[in-house]
């Protein structure tokens, strides 16, 4: 961090941040991605570029990070309506209920249209449970035959990634746009960006100065995110059998005070 060659990226000019918004948009196969300096402030800007339209209807998971854990923004400052769903044991959403809420507005003065879905993967308030692809590829299908988008939060993407045994392209090719967490598995003291097409990502870097997440010398933060990319596969693995040694040692000692369930344990939660 301390050697990171830097510039004022208010203004796109610092190199280090402009590498690893390259990297990480090849790695994620995006057009393109923005560094911003929480994933919530991530979480924030991508429904903000979905949800132009006051009153727009968010739909997600009831125990979701984005609904329980972010102040509400998504109502106090984006105007945006979020319904939260009863998440399913593994965390999924009951794809026929999503769909009867998504329909719901179509055509209806009465109820608010629905512009986006949410997921997340890994999903944190379950322990770390991972979406499976052919699920996120079904909410794809449901959302694109009724015009809706799906934002992604990704805060803990990499852990689902060395989970699922998938690149992360793999995951976020079912989406619209995602959220990267850099402060979580991946080890960096702060930060996380958005990405997405090139067109979201030019509002994304309007709306980050709006909301005064706007950074100059950026380049020594950026610098310990690609600190953490550089090697997440080897880091994150091992961090997950770790988490499996310690609930199994739980389990052992048939303690009355704690337990752990291993066959919820797939990540490092």
């Amino acid at each position: 961090m301390a050697e990171a060659v830097v510039g004022d990226d208010d203004y796109r000019e610092d190199p280090t941040v402009r590498e690893l918004q390259e990297k990480a948009a090849k790695l994620l196969g995006v057009d393109q991605t923005l560094f911003v300096p929480t994933n919530t402030m991530a979480n924030l800007i991508s429904l903000m570029c979905h949800c132009q339209r006051r009153g727009s209807q968010l739909l997600l998971g009831q125990e979701c990070h984005l609904h329980v854990f972010e102040q509400g923004g998504v109502a106090q400052i984006a105007g945006v309506h979020s319904h939260p769903l009863p998440d399913l044991p593994r965390r999924t959403l009951d794809l026929a209920e999503l769909e009867r809420m998504v329909t719901r507005g179509l055509g209806s003065p009465y109820h608010p249209v629905c512009e986006l879905i949410c997921l997340e993967n890994t999903h944190s308030s379950s322990g770390g449970r991972v979406l499976p692809v052919d699920y996120l590829r079904q909410v794809q299908l449901l959302a694109r035959s009724h015009r809706v988008r799906v934002h992604l939060d990704g805060a803990r993407l990499m852990n689902a990634t060395v989970a699922l045994h998938v690149p992360p392209a793999r995951i976020v090719e079912h989406c619209d746009s995602v959220s990267l967490c850099f402060s979580k598995g991946l080890g960096a003291p702060v930060g996380a960006l958005v990405g997405g097409p090139k067109n979201f990502i030019e509002e994304a870097w309007r709306l980050r100065k709006a909301l005064g997440g706007g950074m100059r010398q950026a380049g020594v933060l950026a610098a310990a995110a690609l600190v953490g990319l550089a090697d997440f596969e080897e880091v994150l693995q091992r961090d997950h059998q770790n988490a499996q040694r310690f609930a199994k040692g739980l389990q052992e000692l048939a303690s009355p005070i704690c337990s752990a369930d291993l066959a919820a344990v797939e990540t490092n939660m």
